[in-house]
């Protein structure tokens, strides 16, 4: 029995006890993991495909440790300017080993319903009408625009940061995140999770660091930090 299924971004075809290398995991070393996003399911001939997940299935997987990969040479040059830059990558994985594969009866999470707008009371036949009220609803709309305030301003360019691209910054920004001194005052790890569903690797330890920085206008010495950094990494 084999599945597909989506991890940290990737589509993996697993099977029991087999090692798995993904994007590193938040989960710390030793625990479980669940991954419910199973697009295919095989047993023997039988074949079960989803649309685009199967509803119910999940892969239960155990985190073995963290690790990097080997590293990648990235070499940057831009021609008649006199600019070349070389630096080393090394991706930050975890080994996973799966221990069972779930056709059916694993628990999703529970969207959260909306509550529904209550419905205005029902009035009798005899009851008095304003029909000058019931008349003007659209009136009423267009002065309630123009009275909405207007936005704030933009904030900081928290692309600045190094490690920190236009998905993140939008998903940063829809968090209430949108100038450097309130990205340097909010932990690492909660930023880990606010951009958790932004596909790829994002270690976010020296964002807050960076951000205090660029608040206080220090740009020559963050400027010569993130030469040393790796995509946001010491």
């Amino acid at each position: 029995m084999y599945a597909i299924v989506e991890m940290a971004g990737q589509q993996f075809k697993v099977a029991k006890d087999q090692k798995v290398y993904v994007h590193r995991l938040q989960t710390e070393e030793g625990k479980k993991v669940v991954f419910d996003n199973v697009l295919l399911l095989a047993d023997g001939s039988d074949i079960t495909v989803g649309a685009p997940a199967i509803d119910g299935a999940a892969v239960e997987a155990k985190v073995v440790k963290h690790l990097k990969g080997d590293k990648v040479i990235v070499f940057k040059k831009k021609r008649r300017k006199g600019y070349k830059k070389k630096n080393g990558h090394r991706q930050s994985l975890t080994e996973i080993v799966i221990e069972s594969i779930v056709a059916k009866g694993a628990k999703k999470a529970a969207k959260k319903e909306e509550p529904k707008a209550a419905k205005p009371e029902a009035k009798g036949k005899d009851a008095n009408v304003d029909v000058s009220v019931a008349s003007k609803p659209k009136a009423e709309k267009t002065e309630a625009k123009k009275a909405a305030p207007k936005k704030s301003a933009k904030g900081d360019d928290l692309k600045k940061v190094e490690g920190i691209g236009p998905k993140i910054a939008e998903t940063l920004a829809e968090a209430g995140i949108t100038t450097f001194a309130e990205l340097a005052a909010t932990d690492a790890t909660k930023i880990a999770e606010i951009i958790s569903d932004v596909r790829g690797n994002h270690v976010t330890d020296t964002w807050p660091a960076q951000a205090k920085l660029a608040a206080e206008g220090k740009w020559d010495e963050l400027k010569k930090w993130q030469d040393e950094l790796d995509g946001g990494k010491a």
